[in-house]
């Protein structure tokens, strides 16, 4: 069945391909498949190839009953694993029947569709504690405590801070969606950078008062120009400056850091950087790769209680690739956390 044109036309196909002649042996294989089975496979009996059970069922099926099958295929190589559609098509080989194995890398697929499974789940999970808590407090107040003032009063503020959550949540939501939609779009208008950290820092002093955090900007006093979205980049400040009081605060103090950068080397021109620091407890490093990720919590107990949603730092990582800028984080147990943000100036 292997002849040069046979070669010629599996090696075009972009995907792995696998041909069995009638008599059951490997025929050809293009380079996409030799690195998945090895060079070696060709001339040898499928079965002592391809290995994998359901794989050897379908190609059975094609060569005794001329029938196309379709069937998943996983496997696993020195860097990732990976899952494959396999359909087994039937071909002539002189008069006898043959079998055309076609794979088709849907890992990517599997892997967003995984992640839209989570992210209804949290979402279900996020909504479900603050709405069974409005609807037992409702039938309370409907029932036992409907005469009782204090008790009514207290629920009521209860239901209050509840709804407030699930309302912060939905903002967070419809903030991450309309970022995620932008982000290929980089801003065009330019901004004085230097001017919205001091209005978010305006903004939240009155916050950082009442928890006893003195916080201070330190650093390049001058207008830094970029281009940006004025409303995303003062949602990254506020939303790293409210979390440096939140979580860090316990050390007295939040201190924001502006510097101008000649030549940064994460995006290989001129920029500036503004750093958010505080003296709290820190973090175990293990969960800065994952701290990004919608709804990953390093205390989710902690965090609800301080009224975190688990999206900031999402919406931060989204709006920030959005500038075509570079976020990093940096904590150690015990001493407190750096929350750094470069963005280009051209």
């Amino acid at each position: 069945m292997e002849s040069e044109l046979v070669r010629t036309i599996l090696a075009g196909i972009p995907r792995p391909i696998v041909l069995i002649s009638a008599d059951e042996r490997v025929a050809a294989m293009n380079d996409r498949a030799r690195q998945m089975f090895g060079s070696a496979g060709i001339g040898r009996h499928y079965i002592t190839v391809l290995r994998q059970p359901a794989l050897l069922d379908s190609v059975e099926m094609t060569l005794r009953l001329g029938q196309t099958r379709s069937i998943r295929y996983l496997t696993t190589d020195l860097t990732r694993e990976a899952t494959f559609e396999v359909t087994s098509s039937p071909i002539e080989d002189r008069g006898r029947q043959g079998a055309l194995l076609c794979f088709e890398d849907v890992t990517e697929r599997e892997q967003a569709g995984e992640i839209r499974r989570d992210f209804v789940a949290n979402v279900s999970h996020e909504l479900k504690t603050p709405l069974t808590a409005l609807l037992g407090f409702i039938e309370t107040l409907k029932g036992p405590a409907r005469n009782d003032p204090k008790a009514r009063d207290r629920f009521l503020d209860i239901m209050e801070r509840e709804a407030e959550r699930m309302n912060r949540l939905v903002r967070d939501l419809l903030s991450l969606s309309r970022v995620e939609a932008e982000e290929r779009v980089r801003p065009s208008t330019r901004v004085d950078v230097v001017a919205l950290v001091r209005s978010s820092v305006l903004t939240l002093r009155p916050m950082a008062n009442d928890a006893g955090v003195r916080l201070i900007v330190t650093g390049h006093e001058d207008p830094v120009m970029v281009p940006g979205d004025s409303d995303q980049l003062v949602q990254v400040f506020t939303n790293l400056i409210e979390n440096a009081i939140k979580y860090g605060g316990a050390g007295g103090r939040v201190t924001v850091e502006i510097s101008v950068l000649e030549r940064e080397l994460a995006f290989r021109g001129p920029g500036i950087r503004i750093d958010v620091i505080d003296q709290g407890e820190g973090f175990d490093p293990v969960h800065i790769p994952r701290l990004t990720e919608r709804f990953y919590r390093v205390d989710s107990h902690r965090s609800r209680e301080k009224g975190g949603t688990g999206l900031g730092l999402a919406i931060v990582k989204h709006i920030v690739n959005r500038h075509r800028g570079r976020f990093r984080i940096e904590s150690t147990p015990g001493q407190g956390s750096r929350f750094s943000i470069m963005l280009p100036t051209s």
